[in-house]
């Protein structure tokens, strides 16, 4: 899974319609051009790849009266919708996704009730232990990585990340549990995204062709 493909629908569906710079602006704002591939290139790319796709439309917008160049603005469709839903589900029970993926949905995760994201989070612990489990299955962790040679030191390394991320995903299930965090139904939502013309503290400040069209 692609964290771009994620990230670019659930921006675009928070501002309900968007053009791409802000999108790019919000990626921006959330830092993650730094932990993820949400480039300027690949951002505008995504978009356009996914209006072709029919997960968003392509409004052509006309030039203002002051001057400036036309610009097209994304708005999400159903299936849109359904895509950034399901990328969402998918990453936050899936154990084994990459950084970047995971980080997209703990970011997206709230636009789910908080029943579904708890059951998603508790399949995630499931698929964890039972990832363990195999790998414990060849190697026995108090024995040592080096009953094994230095080859032992990888499967050491799969045991501590495992018990690692099963320790967060416990913590975070225990925070939702106790009432952290607005869900889908619960009220006024965590604003994440830039109104237009706010000033984003976080922008690279990289110029891109794409930034104004």
């Amino acid at each position: 899974m692609s964290a771009i493909r994620l990230l670019v629908l659930g921006a675009v569906r928070q501002h309900g319609r968007a053009h791409g710079y802000q999108v790019r602006n919000d990626l921006e704002y959330w830092g993650a051009h730094e932990w993820s591939n949400a480039k300027p290139g690949s951002i505008y790319h995504a978009l356009k790849q996914m209006a072709k796709q029919g997960l968003l439309i392509a409004h052509e917008i006309a030039p203002s009266t002051a001057g400036g160049p036309p610009r097209t603005e994304y708005e999400i469709t159903e299936a849109g919708t359904e895509e950034c839903f399901r990328l969402v589900r998918e990453a936050l029970t899936s154990y084994d996704q990459k950084m970047d993926v995971k980080s997209a949905a703990i970011g997206f995760m709230v636009e789910l009730p908080r029943a579904e994201a708890v059951a998603l989070l508790k399949e995630r612990i499931r698929g964890i232990e039972a990832w363990r489990a195999s790998v414990t299955e060849h190697y026995v962790p108090e024995g040592g990585p080096e009953q094994v040679g230095h080859i032992g030191e990888i499967m050491n390394l799969w045991i501590h990340t495992a018990d690692a991320e099963a320790e967060w995903t416990q913590g975070l299930i225990a925070r939702i549990e106790g009432g952290a965090y607005t869900f889908a139904g619960e009220g006024e939502p965590f604003v994440g995204v830039l109104a237009e013309g706010q000033e984003n503290p976080y922008a690279s400040g990289e110029q891109h062709p794409d930034d104004w069209r």
